[in-house]
């Protein structure tokens, strides 16, 4: 029997589950608080002719992403162009530049020249890599996780040993290189998991595999373009779009959600799958007795980064950037302390800039460049306008040390910064994260926040707070899995 669902979000969870949903012929209604699909994945436009991705800008594991598309009978190039990114991404040190090159022997023959063996020693990092991205993304993250006999198969059982999952990430990286770079390198991957190398299971290594051996990619256009198609892919199987429609309750009689609340108006579903902030959802627009969680079970948690971002336009073409460029000169290990344990801003920060721009000239306006700069910060932390304006001052100066060029501040033609307060505001991120919760071993598959509310039969859970985790393949797949679950459910 087809139900009357409603999709709580139009982030890639929401736009997912959104997707599934409307074609096993359920009527759906997406609510959206902000007015455009995307979530973290948003975009904006300014009057000088700058556009900006406002979150998601590294585009790995393309099968996954692809993978949804087929689903629909489609592919993600009738919607968008993708490009290989060669060098993948530029890691500046304190002693010089290392290029990741796009292709794999390129990469090999970097490893050696950098440690003798380390060639080999990639190859051997890869064949394993790959068996647990086969497993681990095909297998692993497809499961709704209420219990861990779902694991029990006799592939699973088979490879068991071989996933790692009680090895740390950082002693995995050990056993192949010895070389500081070429740690920092394999190390790099997890920060998108959202805690340090040392708490992420070894299984993990999977993202070096969807990352540096399948590439690293640029939709032209940016990625909203990807929140785009999969809005066209929702739209085309029924689905119905509510745009500046924030809920404000979930509408809860006996053990059913009958409803939600918006602009004051009660509106009536079989079901509802909140794409939303998990915490924001349960504490906000349940009653109390309704909810998976108390407050002190939150507190316990480790959730991954949130970020200070600047989005600017420069004035004048600079020289010696890549498409990625990453901030290494200082300690990671020193960073990511200050980050989970410290939970303070760092003293010695790592950063990230993207400039788009170097591949996408639609980016910006002639002769000018599109900016990104990222910084990961403790979720919670007080963020004021002194303490980001102290930080960009910092980030502009590296940069105008790495590309040879001055007076980037003079030529910054838009400027504009986003943090922890701005998540909580558009997002009602909890402590203004920006990545979810940790992909840490206390917190995978059936120790994370359940996918079910455990006393609301027609009410789901989906995105980076849930099953499988951060990241926007991940994502895409837990609406998959919402909207799957929502079948079984009468």
């Amino acid at each position: 029997m087809n139900k009357k669902i409603a999709v709580i979000g139009s982030g890639f969870s929401g736009l997912s589950a959104a997707s599934y949903l409307a074609k096993e012929g359920n009527e759906v209604h997406v609510f959206e608080k902000n007015n455009e699909v995307g979530g973290r994945a948003r975009q904006f436009r300014t009057e000088e002719g700058y556009v900006f991705d406002m979150g998601p800008s590294w585009y790995w594991m393309p099968d996954i992403m692809e993978a949804f598309f087929e689903d629909f009978g489609k592919k993600a190039s009738d919607f968008y162009e993708l490009i290989p990114l060669d060098p993948q991404f530029e890691m500046v040190f304190s002693d010089g530049v290392m290029n990741i090159p796009d292709g794999y022997e390129e990469m090999t023959a970097l490893f050696e020249s950098m440690e003798t063996g380390a060639g080999k020693k990639l190859d051997e990092f890869m064949q394993d890599a790959r068996m647990k991205y086969e497993i681990g993304m095909k297998d692993f993250v497809n499961k709704p996780c209420h219990s861990w006999f779902e694991f029990i198969s006799p592939k699973m059982a088979k490879n068991a040993l071989k996933l790692d999952l009680l090895t740390n990430f950082s002693q995995f990286v050990r056993k192949y290189f010895s070389h500081p770079k070429l740690i920092t390198l394999m190390e790099f991957p997890v920060i998108f998991l959202g805690a340090a190398p040392r708490n992420i299971p070894a299984l993990y290594s999977l993202m070096n595999y969807g990352g540096y051996k399948l590439g690293t990619w640029y939709p032209m256009g940016g990625f909203s373009k990807v929140t785009d198609a999969m809005m066209k892919i929702a739209t085309e199987q029924g689905a119905h779009f509510h745009f500046n429609s924030n809920v404000e309750k979930i509408k809860v009689e006996r053990d059913r959600a009958i409803g939600i609340q918006v602009h004051g108006e009660d509106r009536l579903f079989d079901m509802i799958i909140a794409s939303s902030d998990y915490h924001h959802t349960e504490n906000q627009l349940l009653p109390e007795s309704y909810r998976n969680y108390k407050p002190s079970y939150w507190e316990k948690k480790t959730f991954a980064p949130s970020c200070l971002i600047y989005y600017l336009g420069i004035k004048g073409k600079i020289p010696n950037l890549k498409h990625h460029t990453l901030f290494f000169e200082n300690d990671l290990e020193l960073h990511t302390h200050e980050i989970y344990e410290d939970k303070k801003w760092p003293t010695k920060p790592l950063f990230y800039v993207c400039c788009p721009s170097q591949t996408d000239k639609g980016m910006a306006p002639e002769n000018c460049e599109n900016i990104f700069l990222l910084m990961p910060v403790a979720p919670g932390i007080e963020d004021s306008e002194e303490m980001r304006e102290k930080y960009f001052i910092e980030m502009i100066g590296r940069l105008e040390k790495h590309t040879g060029t001055s007076d980037l501040i003079s030529k910054t033609d838009y400027k504009r910064s986003y943090c922890i307060n701005d998540f909580k505001e558009d997002y009602n991120a909890y402590k203004g994260n920006a990545y979810g919760l940790a992909n840490t071993l206390s917190q995978t598959a059936v120790l994370k926040p359940s996918i079910r509310n455990k006393k609301i039969k027609n009410l789901l859970y989906t995105g980076q707070l849930t099953v499988p985790g951060p990241g926007v393949p991940p994502s895409i797949i837990s609406g998959k899995i919402a909207a799957h679950e929502a079948s079984k459910i009468n």
